[in-house]
């Protein structure tokens, strides 16, 4: 039992690292502060209560954004806002509009 311990050590490391190993370190710690940064800017320009709909990631500075927002314009505005921050290479929207009842 012992022996194995190591091995699923290891395992749940690399789990836990997931598939961005095409990425060098530098990469990783950059793409996370661009996801960070695009994060406070939705933050400050959408608003608090849409912040928890909507994901963002970040891969070789490419920005992803998934989720869920109530309007095409705040579809649009967040697209826009990821698209502002330095060094966001490209922006791929794809945020749901929520249907309305």
């Amino acid at each position: 039992m012992k022996a194995l311990l190591p091995l699923f050590a290891l395992l749940l490391a690399a789990a836990l690292c997931g598939c961005r190993t095409n990425e060098t370190p530098a990469g990783q710690v950059h793409d996370m502060e661009i996801a960070a940064n695009v994060k406070t800017k939705l933050a400050s320009d959408v608003g608090l209560s849409t912040l928890p709909n909507i994901a963002v990631n970040s891969t070789n500075g490419v920005v992803t954004l998934s989720g869920q927002v109530d309007t095409d314009a705040m579809r649009s505005k967040a697209e826009a806002i990821a698209k502002s921050v330095p060094h966001v290479a490209r922006v791929v929207d794809n945020l749901q509009v929520a249907a309305t009842h």
